[in-house]
This record gives structure tokens, sequence and C-alpha cells, in this order.
């Protein structure tokens, strides 16, 4: 992949943001993304939240010109909604951002920073090396471990966390690739193909503060069953 360079005064950050039964942090979170001087717009999707969700967004979009709302009709899951996100941005550099309170938007700077050097195409964030992150789950940091190693025999690369939320794309990249799964499986996915393009890939530290399952997280054991299913799909295949 050869892109031409990206001024660090040429970028307009769009962060696309997924949500599900996002109620009670939706508005929390959307006010740390939209203090940070980086973002130039903000896309919501809601994933057919069965709580006041939508509510929310529509009251949050009616008074800041930077949001833009899509819903979907049924609930499709976490990678749907990011098609959806992607369809809808029109920065030219595209950042994921969960609806829940487990990642700091404090990190834009560090995570654009490859960008704005022109050193990237593709910026991972790695959990596992920030300042902050809240400890619990040995088994999720366990499969998490193995998946991305798994990940990594297949793309040549070598990441620390794979499964991370916080990935930033420069929008050609998302426009030069065919995402097609609809759920968690959507990382392996989408590494797998950013891989394969050729990007030029950066991973940086992000401070992590995770939920538990009882605070609303929503990722399973069988969401690592597809991821580990996905990353053999497309790595062995050409999908």
């Amino acid at each position: 992949m050869n892109l031409p360079p990206l001024a660090a005064e040429d970028i307009r950050l769009t962060v696309v943001m997924p949500a599900y039964n996002e109620e009670r942090t939706l508005a929390h979170i959307v006010e740390r993304v939209l203090e940070r001087p980086e973002v130039w717009e903000l896309v919501i999707v809601d994933d057919c939240s069965k709580d006041g969700t939508r509510r929310v967004m529509e009251e949050l979009a009616s008074s800041e010109p930077r949001i833009r709302i899509a819903f979907h009709e049924v609930n499709k899951g976490k990678g749907a909604a990011l098609h959806t996100g992607f369809a809808h941005a029109r920065g030219n550099v595209v950042l994921i951002q969960d609806a829940d309170l487990e990642y700091d938007p404090s990190d834009y700077e560090r995570l654009l920073s490859p960008l704005r050097k022109g050193v990237a195409d593709v910026v991972f964030g790695n959990r596992f090396g920030g300042e902050e992150a809240r400890v619990h789950f040995f088994w999720h940091r366990v499969g998490n471990g193995l998946l991305t190693t798994l990940s990594n025999m297949f793309t040549n690369l070598n990441l620390s966390d794979m499964e991370v939320c916080y990935k930033v794309f420069r929008k050609e990249v998302l426009e030069s690739i065919r995402l097609k799964e609809n759920r968690f499986g959507f990382e392996p996915e989408v590494t797998a193909k950013v891989s394969r393009l050729g990007a030029r890939i950066y991973e940086v530290p992000v401070n992590y503060y995770g939920r538990t399952y009882a605070e609303g997280k929503k990722i399973g054991w069988k969401d690592g069953v597809r991821a580990f299913y996905v990353i053999l799909k497309y790595g062995i295949g050409r999908h």
C-alpha cells in the first residue's frame, strides 16, 4: 500500500462509537470524547438497544453539531455497528471508541502521533503497556494473549494486543478492504486484512479501565471461540 503523506494539520478525526445498552455511560463518554481537541466528528451507532440509549443519543445530537447518529432496527453486533459508522464517517482518519468507560479519550493524542509523523496508516492501542490498567480477569488476559499470538502467526505481525478497542485508520485503508464480520470477529478480521493490504501499522500504549460483567461487560468465551475461527478463516483463506 502506498498512500500519499497526510500532513498533521490536515487530519480530520472521526470517532466511531458503537453502542448497545449503554444508557448509563453514554453521555459521560461522549462528553469526554468531545472535550478532545483532536475530534472533528463523532458518529454514534445504536445497535438496537433495549434501554434508553437511543433517547440519550438523540438528546446529545440535538445540541452538538459534531455528533451524527445512526440506528439499527435489529441487533446485529459490534462489527455491524462499526461497518455502519465507517460508512457515515466524513473524516480522513477514523478512530474506534467504545461507549462504556473502559478506554480513556485522553489517549487520542498518543494514538494519532504516528499518523501526524507520517509513519503510519493504522495505529493499534496496547492495553498492557499503559500507565493504568484495572487488575482483573486472569483468563481474559490469557485468552487475549493466545488469540493475539495466533493472529500474529498468520499475519506475521508482532502486535501485543490484537483485541484492543482502540484502533485508528486512515480512511483510505478502510475503503480498501471489505469487512464482513458482524460481531466481535471484527477485530481479527480487520487485523488480517490491513496486514494483507501492506498498511504501515504502529502500536502505542493506552490506559484501560476494564468492566466486570456486573458493570456491563459483554464479551464472553463464545466470542473467543469465534475469534479463533475468524483468525483461521482469514489467515488461511483469501476472503
